[in-house]
């Protein structure tokens, strides 16, 4: 959510290089090791919701913007000590 500029490039090479094993029906796995030629077959839906949540911040930051618009999530990251940056606009937008 944080390194888009590093994080889509990288999930493009997974999905390049190890194909239908590592990218199924609901998306990435949850874990895999390509050395062991080992991939979770799991779907846990945690992950496929902080995913979705992810993919709509990226597009639009709504879901950064809605969460730093009430109150215990800016004091949450007050008090961890984060700024209140409010995050890029893709060029898209």
């Amino acid at each position: 959510m944080f390194t888009p500029d590093i994080s889509i490039p990288t999930l493009r090479a997974m999905r390049e290089h190890f194909g239908d094993r590592v990218y199924g029906r609901y998306g990435f796995v949850d874990a895999y090791n390509g050395a062991l030629n080992w991939f979770d077959t799991d779907v846990v839906g945690n992950d496929l919701g902080i995913t979705l949540l992810s993919a709509e911040n990226l597009l639009t930051g709504n879901v950064w913007r809605w969460f730093m618009a009430n109150e215990p999530g800016s004091r949450a990251m007050d008090l961890a000590g984060f700024s209140h940056a409010q995050p890029e606009k893709r060029p898209n937008q």
